[in-house]
């Protein structure tokens, strides 16, 4: 069970972005007043957005700052992961704008999927997630669900 104030993202919307690049956070994934809280946005290397929000930002925070400057290895990954990343709130309206970096990465044109995955929520291109939902399907769903022991 959700803790009170825990953010839970969940569902499934198709939203096209407007005229100016901005696309539109669906109301139920709005947990805070408009600019208060900061969501990062970050290509991932299967071909579409992750968003995490608030509260896993400040996890990934915790474990960043946890990396001595000491180990290279640590520092390089998040100069590479933070190089890419986008920081944002969103408007009055529910509406971010992403960078064109990360667009283009995500295949994005104008139609986008917003998808929920509790914790955070993944931004696809309708084909790619066409294809995620194909992969996904039938017995594969039950293989990864027996495989995630849910």
């Amino acid at each position: 069970m959700a803790q009170a104030g825990t953010a839970v993202f969940t569902g499934l919307f198709r939203h096209t972005l407007d005229d100016k690049g901005r696309l539109t956070i669906p109301s139920e994934w709005r947990h805070a007043p408009a600019g208060v809280d900061t969501f990062l946005a970050t290509p991932h290397p299967d071909g579409y957005l992750a968003v995490l929000p608030p509260a896993e930002v400040e996890k990934l925070r915790e474990k960043i700052a946890a990396q001595k400057l000491s180990d290279s290895a640590a520092q390089a990954f998040a100069a590479r992961f933070f190089s890419q990343t986008q920081s944002f709130s969103y408007d009055k309206n529910g509406r971010i704008g992403l960078t064109e970096a990360l667009l283009t990465h995500a295949g994005i044109e104008k139609d986008a999927v917003l998808v929920g995955s509790l914790t955070k929520f993944n931004i696809y291109n309708p084909g790619r997630w066409q294809q995620e939902e194909a992969r996904t399907a039938g017995e594969n769903f039950g293989d990864l669900m027996r495989r995630l022991d849910i």
